[in-house]
């Protein structure tokens, strides 16, 4: 008994004297007004890659591989300013440094949107935006920093690609749209105070949370007891997208009973933006509350209700910025002497969630969530089935259709009646309807709303475990249902008291077969009807290992998801006759199409020494398209890729989207200096393109061009350098130069709903109606979508007294039209019998079809701020000026499809001014943001 007593004693005495051996780094870190602990600050040993987080007591350890001597600990976390502890390492000693210190940082006040773009611009359609810097706010990367707060006015694209290619998550749960992949930044748009604290994981780096996209995770973590205790209270005022802004946000920190709670409301709007008539109202509300059940549970709720609306602004050809300035927009006129948008967007969709952590070990964590969103989105615009286009910028309105004629006369008459007033006379469109009242008529003209209405349910669970000092494993299974209605709702009769006719204007058949004389009044559906569901299941496994000279890490992923469509309305445009008996392809259930998707990606990082690293990534990813790119024309009919009157083209494959990329960066570190040199390469197979336009010619009416099996090739590096020169002075510098082209030739048809009507009533089987197919010779034109080299060269100057001044200067180069698929397709050069024209000129079709670039253009940004501090208080300000120059530059733009064919072509551009040209968007030119704020 003694004998084992005397082993059991020596055996602990062994297992201390290990862990007493050991070599230890550990401490904590505190607020400097409050001296709260700080939670999820990262702490960096500089010499080497190894990296911690604080825990909710604010503290942390280094135990595995810590290197001895002197060394470096550089602390950090978004709102704080960033500090540097140096420290010597003893063998077999503890290093303990408890209530280190962080303070406020003023300048993070200047959230993203300060110099760039407001968040309701970050992604829409009719802006042709699709920018990602919001993607890129919370990392401490300068190139990303400077993509993200530098090179977004110009919607530039990390890399050549759109958002969907980036995951954005809120508490583990994904935001992107099932429609068309991208988030919906307005959801949470205006709570700048509450989704700061984000883990950004950029291109394919390993992330904790989603196998991820080729552009990285961002998830922004609600919890409330993340958040530091007091409030904050902000005004700021702007000639951008909204003219007043307002924010009021308080938490409570984690109290001694385990709750915890944050709460948020901030109020944005303004008459009018920085163009004509963009007026903007919205509200948000955040309420997060969190309650820990003793050290290994916590719930929490979170809560978002963001609704906004907002007029738009329109695209231009070039002959109605010369006469009215980038400022113009053609959606709005003036109505009882106040403007009126007739384009407005609507976003009303709440977010729940409920999230629960489980610390089942100290090295493992379960997270498991449920989300659901809800609500709706709506785009207003003006339908003239009754009257003439009311739009003040038609072709047949402006002097260059005159000037086709050679009617010089009246193209001057034009010329002065639209720099007189060129604004949508809302009055006539009144008078017309008032006319038809008195006849008995249906409305000419009314207001109206294309809408979805959403409802998403998602669930997952997230496991993160260490399994050792070296090994860590991250594996989640992920579930999304979708269902969507999408209708269009009449919003104002004009003045009509007899209602709308539900019918076709072009075809004069019904949108619905089955109630062919319905007539709606306000708050009516009409013209189509249909619901969209979704189901996503997905699962990913990835493994981390971390090693002295290397780290590396191997993931893997499997999705499965289902589309179906079901029609409400039996369209009359899809009704045909096949072997004499009618067929329909628009009402009840289609096929349910179903994709598998799998993700492989690897990559390490090599530690030449403490300064010089090499970064490595890889991966291999097919997915579903999206249901914008699936369905051809979802409002009308059953038909997806490949299917045409529901009759499947052999020659066309609805399958899933390849990507394949790979990046390698050298990265360079050192108390002064820290650069990144990074190359990609990136194919995406096999994408798929719908676009809608009005033409005439060979093909008139509304019309649907499909891309089917675009390659697309991105090729490129990025340089971000910045060197604390002096203790209050920093440089820094970016640059991203890339070749972003069509890699194929892919198929192309177009779908016309009159010409369907038209080859439907000359009988027989239909086999192609008018579905076009042939090739469209898109190789090696540039992606349309930003510049493709971007650089950038700036300063940052620090007082010690808390104010702060910097400047950037940034050039911009190779930006491109997006280039019309028809007009470089076989149909390119036939006449409408089907024929080469006779005229035909290959010399003159090459440079017609040549792909227009841009001017390159030079940007200069300012900002700066001050801020005091009053007992454990915060007062200060900061201001931006953006463009400071005043340079006018497009960002994007477009070819018209109305002209798709030689001869057409040829003649616009032999015009004075062509009358069918190219549309833009310009940026905007000088542009201010000033903000103040009390932090308590």
């Amino acid at each position: 008994m003694k004998k084992r007593l005397l082993i059991s004693l020596f055996g602990m005495f062994s297992i201390f004297t290990v862990f007493a051996q050991q070599t230890i780094i550990k401490g904590s870190v505190k607020d400097a007004a409050s001296f709260e602990p700080i939670p999820d600050v990262s702490v960096t040993i500089e010499e080497t890659n190894q990296t911690t987080q604080t825990d909710a007591k604010g503290t942390f350890v280094f135990s595995a591989n810590v290197p001895l001597g002197e060394q470096v600990l550089k602390i950090s976390k978004i709102g704080y300013i960033t500090k540097r502890y140096p420290i010597v390492v003893n063998e077999t000693r503890t290093v303990n440094i408890t209530d280190m210190t962080l303070e406020f940082d003023a300048s993070s006040s200047q959230d993203l949107f300060t110099v760039t773009l407001s968040d309701d611009e970050l992604n829409d359609d009719t802006s042709g935006s699709d920018n990602i810097s919001g993607l890129l706010s919370s990392s401490m990367d300068v190139f990303q920093r400077t993509a993200a707060f530098e090179f977004s006015s110009s919607f530039f694209r990390m890399r050549g690609l759109d958002s969907e290619n980036g995951s954005v998550l809120i508490n583990g749960i994904e935001m992107n749209k099932v429609y068309d992949g991208r988030p919906q930044w307005s959801n949470w748009g205006g709570l700048n105070d509450v989704v700061r604290n984000q883990e950004l994981t950029a291109g394919l780096t390993p992330s904790a949370y989603n196998f991820g996209g080729i552009l990285g995770t961002t998830n922004m973590n609600t919890r409330a007891s993340v958040f530091r205790e007091g409030g904050q209270i902000t005004y700021s005022s702007s000639n951008r997208s909204y003219t007043n802004r307002a924010m009021a946000s308080y938490a409570t920190g984690l109290m001694k009973d385990g709750w915890s709670m944050a709460i948020m409301l901030s109020r944005r709007w303004g008459n009018e933006g920085y163009q004509d008539a963009t007026f903007y109202d919205s509200n948000s509300f955040f309420v997060s509350l969190e309650k820990q059940f003793g050290e290994k549970h916590s719930l929490n709720f979170t809560s978002i209700y963001a609704p906004n609306r907002r007029g738009k602004s329109s695209p231009n050809t070039q002959e109605v910025y010369d006469l009215k300035g980038i400022k113009y927009n053609d959606y709005w006129g003036y109505q009882d002497g106040e403007k009126r948008n007739s384009r407005i967007k609507e976003v009303e969709e709440p977010i729940l969630m409920l999230n629960h952590y489980w610390d089942i070990t100290k090295k493992t964590k379960l997270n498991t969530n449920v989300g659901y969103q809800f609500g709706q989105i709506g785009n207003s615009r003006l339908d003239y089935a009754g009257g003439a286009n009311p739009s003040p910028t038609y072709y047949q309105k402006l002097p260059s259709d005159y000037l086709y004629d050679n009617d010089l006369a009246g193209a001057y008459e034009a010329e002065q009646a639209f720099l007189n007033d060129g604004q949508i006379d809302w009055n006539r469109l009144y008078d017309a309807n008032l006319t038809n009242n008195a006849t008995g008529t249906n409305a000419a003209y009314v207001l109206y709303e294309d809408r979805n209405d959403d409802n998403q349910l998602t669930l997952n669970t997230i496991l993160n475990s260490e399994i050792n000092q070296n090994i860590i494993v991250n594996a989640s299974i992920n579930y999304k249902k979708l269902e969507s209605k999408n209708f269009a709702e009449v919003m104002d009769l004009l003045g009509s008291t007899n209602g709308v006719l539900n019918v076709d204007n072009f075809s004069n058949n019904a949108y619905n077969e089955l109630d062919p004389d319905y007539v709606a009044f306000e708050g009516d559906k009409f013209k189509y009807n249909y619901n969209i569901t979704a189901n996503e299941l997905s699962g990913y496994a990835q493994a981390q290992f971390k090693y002295n000279k290397i780290d590396f890490y191997v993931s893997g992923s499997l999705t499965k998801t289902d589309y179906q469509r079901e029609g409400l309305y039996k369209n009359g445009n899809q009704i045909t006759i096949q072997n004499g008996v009618e067929k329909d392809n628009s009402y009840g259930k289609g096929d349910k199409l179903d994709f598998t998707g799998v993700g492989a990606k690897a990559g390490f990082t090599y530690k030449i020494t403490g300064k010089h690293l090499l970064d490595v990534n890889a991966g291999y990813i097919t997915q579903a398209p999206t249901v914008r790119n699936t369905y051809t024309n979802s409002r009308e009919s059953h038909d997806y890729i490949g299917v045409i009157n529901g009759i499947k083209n052999p020659n066309i494959n609805l399958t899933e989207e390849k990507i394949t990329s790979i990046d390698a960066s050298y990265i360079f570190r050192s108390p002064i200096v820290k650069a990144k040199l990074t190359g990609f390469y990136t194919m995406i197979e096999d994408a798929n393109e719908i676009a809608f336009f009005f033409t005439q010619g060979s093909s008139t009416g509304f019309i649907q061009e499909i891309i089917a099996g675009a390659d697309k090739r991105h090729i490129g590096g990025e340089l971000g350098i910045e060197a604390q020169v002096t203790p209050t002075i920093k440089l820094k510098g970016a640059a991203s130069v890339g070749d972003y082209t069509y890699d194929n030739n892919p198929i192309f048809y177009s779908t016309s709903t009159s010409e369907n009507f038209i080859d439907a009533q000359e009988g027989g089987d239909i086999v192609n109606t008018s579905g076009k197919t042939g090739i469209s010779y898109l190789k090696n034109y540039k992606v349309a979508g930003g510049p493709q080299s971007a650089y950038s060269v700036g300063f940052e100057y620090r007082d010690p007294d808390y104010w702060w001044f910097g400047a950037t200067a940034n050039f911009f180069a190779n930006t491109y039209i997006d280039v019309s698929p028809k007009s470089r397709s076989d149909f390119f050069y036939k006449d409408v019998d089907g024929l080469p024209f006779n005229e035909y000129d290959e010399d003159v079709a090459r440079e017609l079809l040549k792909q227009e670039k841009f001017e390159d253009y030079m940007v200069i940004n300012l900002v700066g701020g001050k801020s005091w501090k009053i007992g454990d208080k915060y007062v200060g300000f900061f201001a931006s000026v953006g463009n400071l120059l005043d340079k006018e530059y497009k960002t994007g733009g477009f070819e018209q499809g109305r002209n798709a064919n030689y001869r057409e072509l040829r003649d616009d551009n032999a015009n004075p001014t062509r009358v069918f040209g190219n549309k833009y968007w310009y940026a905007r030119g000088a542009n201010y943001f000033v903000n103040f704020y009390l932090r308590f």
